[in-house]
This record gives structure tokens, C-alpha cells and sequence, in this order.
């Protein structure tokens, strides 16, 4: 390590390779004496000096990364200019861990900048400015580290993003920052520099990749539990941030939504692929706790029929959390009559051998259930076609329904498997289905690599109730919200559309046949209750999303980087909401916690047919 001398001259050098699919390669060199950070940095997203080579970049090392594939140090320079949109700030990327420099030296630092894309550009990510293949100089060490810049609601605006320049396709990367008007501008021109938040509430849990979110805003869009609510596209929550650690993630806090770190978090503010800007912490304020809770809805009526989704995280056989997730559904959402699973695994979970079958990861599901002190269920689904369904290759998930024999049975028409629809008969006057358990239009391009839904036949109490157990194509490929894209393109909604076009279809026609009958449409929907997709599933009134019975800040069941939204979904047709005579409950055991089970959080309906 170096002396603490200002007088030490001795230079120390790393060299380091970007990828080629990431960086901008050299062509000219800059001019040395007049390059500062700022200068580096420049007042776009993307510096003035990108591809260019530089020499004597000089600035105070503020941390340095150890791990991971990113590796290097953060200088900044003590001496700012006026301009707030440049920042002071710069990565130095050496690929292998740092060697020769520490925290408080000042360095000059050669070496040719670089626009790194997180992810690749594919992604539409925005780029972080870097220097590379780096020649540094310990000037001195010891030095007085430069003011940290603090974020707060203040300082953060109200604006998420610049609409995007339509010249260049949507991307904002050449438009002049406007850091006192646009959230993103706001950031990115702190981008390498240390900042600092205080006494931040945590609106995303510590997931298993050491990482949480927090708001500066705490008033903004929140939830009685704390979390920030995702309620329309044009308000993103732009106090959202995210937080790692330089440190050891052993140290690491384990943070529920509501929680609270305390006193000063402070570090780089970097940019990844996951998540967009991000506070990497070489301070970590104190964890206080917010005393979350699960939910647990209430027990049905007699002549309420309870209708429950939840998505079980690809479970299979070998998975720990049977008796977490019996617990769940037996004590947290008091045995409905009827559940949708969805990412039901076959029966040996990720193993791919063709094995479609999952009995035996339904049986033991329900064997936990008795266990928990819940009902004997009993279950209906239809084995997919191997590898036809997307989700973890080998892993085949699909719907199945759980039913309680005792409360409600289940009318069979046999027939139904992987590739063969179901239709809708009528039958005395009455709607029946041609094959129960069945799937609507397994063979319709709209469930390409997707989940097929699954229609089933129930009777409560003399009436029937047609069940519709949906597991929508994911938003995998869609550009994140702090993309250099703006608007984001959500290219996964096509799929959705035409899905939800489909189910919409088959509901109108069981409507057609029997205008009054219960229909009940829910799933991992994998769109918000606001979205075209929910909009197309609901069609002309043939169904209404329920969550849209609860005030706007409960209509969350998913947690995605601090912003609490609405992935699962249960529609109802006009017999079940023309009276009002219903109950919904988004049952929050999940997507809050650290230690979840699974990622979603289950629906409950309970209505009277």
C-alpha cells in the first residue's frame, strides 16, 4: 500500500481489456491538459470523449470494487465546476481486482473512455461512462474525500424521464441533461459520484443477490406497508433507488418492505443492468425494523364460494417450501374452495428427460395441506406438452386446480389434453364445457412457448362456475424503466394482447350461451390492472378485474425494483359484480419479505353464486 507522503510520485499501473460488445473502441487521442472528470463526463448521457484517449484524469479515489465482473475504482474530482449537469465523477474499470490504490489517494489516471452498456445494448439499457485500460499514478495519499451530494425528496424530481428524441428512435442519450427537471437527468448527472440518503424507508426486500431498494420520497404512492405503488405508466415513483454494498454481503441488512435504514447510506452512485442507477454503499445506515406482518384474509361464509390464485414459484418435488406453502393457503387464505396454482413443475422439477407428469408434486402439496390442518383436496390439470410452455427448461410448469371435495365438485368431461381445445355447448339452456378439465386454443400461435389456460366446470351449491386458470407470457425482453429508451418499449405485451384477446373470446362465448352465467378469469396475468392486456381480457364488460374493488394503494401483488404492482389478477363476469355481492383480498405473505416462499402474492374472491 502506499505511504501517506504528498510528496510520493511513484507510479503504479493496471491495465485492463472491456468487452468489445460493450465499449467504444479508441481512434484519436484528447488533448491532455484541459480533461477534468467533468469534462469526461460531459452534459449528455454519453461523454464528449467516448472512444478517445485521455491522459492525467485527475480526482480523489472514493471506493473501489473487489468483486464481481466490474471491478475497478470511482475518483472524484474535489474541485467542481458550476455546470450541474456534468458530474465529478468517473469509473476506472481495471477488470482484475485493484491493486496499489486506496481509498483517499489522489491519482491521475490515463486510459481511454469507454460507454459500457449493462447488459448489452440489446437491452436498451442506458451506458455507464468509464475509463479503461487504465495507467493511474498515486499522487498522495490520506486526502480528504469529497463532499458527498445528498438525495432527497428535494432534490429529486417529480418527472421521471425526457420524452425521447424521435430523431434517434427514442433513445434520450444525445438530449442535454435537465437534472433539476427529469428523475433519470438527475442521476445520471451524479453518475460516479459519492451520494448520500438518510433515514430511507426500504420499498423492495433484500433479495438473495444482496441488494434492496429505498425512496427518498416517502410520502410518494405509498401503501400502509410501506412500499411505493405502481399505479399508471407515467408515474414511475422516481424516489425509488437502489441499494448494494461495497462491503462483505455477510453485512448485508435482511430488510422487509416498510423497514427503515437509518442515518447515512452513502457511495457511488453507479449504474447495472438490474435496476438502472444504484447507491453502492460503502456506508450502510442501521436497519430499522418496520414490524411487517403476513395478512391473513378471512374464512369463507357457508354460502360464499372462496376462489383463490397463487403462484407457487416452480415447485417441484424437490423444493423445501411444501410446508411453508400449506401453511400459506391453510392459514393465511383459510382453505379456499377452489385455487388456481400456477409454475406447478412436473415430477422432477428441472430435469430434462420428457418427464411431463405432476402428480406427484400435486400430492404432495395436498398431503402437506392435511398436515397444516386444511382439507383434502383434490386437484385437476393437464400435462403440457414437453418443453412446449416456456419457464425453466426441463420444468414443464403449468396450471392446476385445487378443490375441496367437501364444499365444491368438479364437473369432468373427458377428452381434455395438451393439444386438444375445449369449447363451449349448450346444454337445456344452460352453458356447459365440451371437455373439463380443458385448454382454449392450445394450438393458437398466441400461446407459443407460453402457458395454455386452463377451463374447468365447478359446481357450488346446484350452480355452476366456470373457472379459468391463466398464466400469461412474462415481460421478459422488455426495456427497463430507466432505459435510454423513452418511452421503454415493452415488446412482450404483443404476446399478452393476443392472449388476452383469446381468453376475452371464449368468455363472450359462454356469455352468448347463458348470459347470466359465473364466470371467474384469474392468473399470473403478468400486466397491471391498468394495462391494454387487462383491457382486452376484460373486452366489451364480459369481465372486470376485482382488484380494482380495492382502494388504489392496496392493488399490489408483486414487488419489482421498489415498485409495488399488480401481476395477479382475478376477473369476475357481470353475474358475480352486478350485485357487489363480493369480497376481494390481495393476501400480502410474499412479495414484501425477504425470506419468501414465493415471489407473488395469492388473490382471494369470495362471492355468493
Amino acid at each position: 500500500m502506499p505511504s501517506k507522503s504528498s510528496a510520493r510520485l511513484a507510479a503504479l499501473t493496471v491495465a485492463a481489456a472491456c468487452s468489445a460488445a460493450s465499449t467504444i473502441v479508441l481512434t484519436t487521442p484528447a488533448h491532455a491538459d484541459s480533461v477534468r472528470v467533468h469534462d469526461v463526463q460531459g452534459s449528455t448521457r454519453t461523454s464528449p470523449y467516448a472512444g478517445k484517449q485521455v491522459t492525467d484524469v485527475a480526482g480523489i479515489v472514493t471506493g473501489i470494487r473487489t468483486h464481481g465482473s466490474s471491478r475497478g475504482f470511482w475518483i472524484q474530482d474535489p474541485n467542481p465546476d458550476a455546470d450541474p449537469a456534468t458530474s465529478e465523477g468517473v469509473f476506472v474499470f481495471t477488470s482484475s481486482t485493484p491493486k496499489g490504490v486506496a481509498v483517499g489517494d489522489s491519482v491521475t489516471v490515463s486510459g481511454t473512455v469507454a460507454e459500457y452498456v449493462p447488459g448489452g445494448t440489446a437491452s436498451g439499457n442506458q451506458s455507464l461512462t468509464e475509463i479503461t485500460k487504465p495507467v493511474f499514478t498515486v499522487l498522495s495519499s490520506g486526502n480528504e474525500l469529497p463532499a458527498t451530494t445528498k438525495v432527497d425528496a428535494r432534490s429529486v424530481p417529480a418527472t421521471y424521464a425526457p420524452p425521447g428524441d424521435t430523431t434517434a428512435n427514442g433513445s434520450v442519450n444525445a438530449l442535454a441533461l435537465k437534472p433539476s427537471k427529469y428523475a433519470l437527468d438527475h442521476y445520471e448527472a451524479l453518475e460516479g459520484m459519492t451520494v448520500r440518503v438518510s433515514d430511507t424507508r426500504v420499498v423492495g426486500a433484500t433479495d438473495p443477490y444482496t441488494e434492496l431498494w429505498v425512496t427518498v420520497k416517502p410520502h410518494e404512492n405509498r401503501n400502509r406497508h410501506g412500499g411505493t405503488v405502481y399505479g399508471s405508466y407515467d408515474a414511475q415513483n422516481t424516489g425509488r433507488l437502489q441499494i448494494q454494498s461495497l462491503g462483505a454481503t455477510a453485512d448485508f441488512p435482511k430488510a422487509n418492505v416498510g423497514d427503515t435504514l437509518t442515518g447515512t447510506t452513502a457511495g457511488p452512485l453507479d449504474y447495472n443492468q438490474f435496476g438502472g442507477y444504484t447507491l453502492v454503499a460503502s456506508e450502510l445506515g442501521t436497519l430499522k425494523t418496520g414490524d411487517l406482518k403476513r395478512e391473513t384474509t378471512r374464512k369463507q361464509r357457508g354460502g360464499e364460494l372462496s376462489v383463490a390464485t397463487y403462484n407457487v414459484e416452480n415447485l417441484d418435488p424437490t423444493d423445501a417450501t411444501f410446508a411453508a406453502h400449506a401453511s400459506a393457503i391453510v392459514n393465511n387464505l383459510k382453505s379456499p374452495d377452489i385455487v388456481s396454482l400456477e409454475e406447478i413443475q412436473d415430477n422432477n422439477g428441472a430435469t430434462n428427460d420428457g418427464t411431463v407428469a405432476a402428480d406427484q408434486t400435486l400430492t404432495k402439496l395436498i398431503d402437506a395441506i392435511v398436515a397444516a390442518g386444511g382439507p383434502k383436496y383434490d386437484w385437476r390439470s393437464i400435462d403440457p406438452v414437453d418443453s412446449a410452455d416456456g419457464g425453466e427448461p426441463g420444468g414443464n410448469i403449468r396450471q392446476a386446480f385445487l378443490f375441496n371435495p367437501k364444499r365444491v365438485s368438479f364437473t369432468d368431461r373427458a377428452g381434455g389434453d395438451a393439444t386438444t381445445a375445449t369449447d363451449v355447448t349448450e346444454i337445456r339452456g344452460k352453458a356447459h364445457l365440451t371437455l373439463s378439465p380443458g385448454r382454449i386454443a392450445p394450438a393458437d400461435e398466441a400461446w407459443k412457448n407460453s402457458r395454455k389456460p386452463l377451463a374447468g366446470e365447478f359446481a357450488f351449491r346446484g350452480r355452476t362456475v366456470f373457472v379459468i386458470a391463466n398464466h400469461f407470457n412474462s415481460k421478459g425482453g422488455d426495456q427497463g424503466l430507466t432505459s435510454q429508451y423513452q418511452p421503454p418499449s415493452r415488446s412482450s405485451e404483443t404476446q399478452r394482447h393476443q392472449q388476452a384477446t383469446l381468453v376475452n373470446a371464449f368468455v363472450k362465448d359462454v356469455l352468448d350461451t347463458q348470459k347470466n352465467a359465473d364466470v371467474v378469469t384469474l392468473g399470473d396475468i403478468n400486466d397491471f390492472e391498468f394495462s391494454r392486456t387487462a383491457r382486452l381480457l376484460e373486452g366489451r364488460g364480459e369481465l372486470w378485474s376485482a382488484i380494482k374493488s380495492l382502494p388504489r394503494n392496496e392493488r399490489y401483488s408483486y414487488v419489482y425494483q421498489g415498485n409495488s404492482q399488480v401481476l395477479d389478477q382475478i376477473l369476475i363476469s357481470p353475474s358475480i359484480r352486478r350485485d357487489c355481492d363480493f369480497e376481494y383480498d390481495s393476501v400480502h405473505i410474499n412479495a414484501e419479505f425477504n425470506d419468501q416462499i414465493s415471489d407473488h402474492d395469492p388473490q382471494v374472491l369470495r362471492f355468493r353464486p
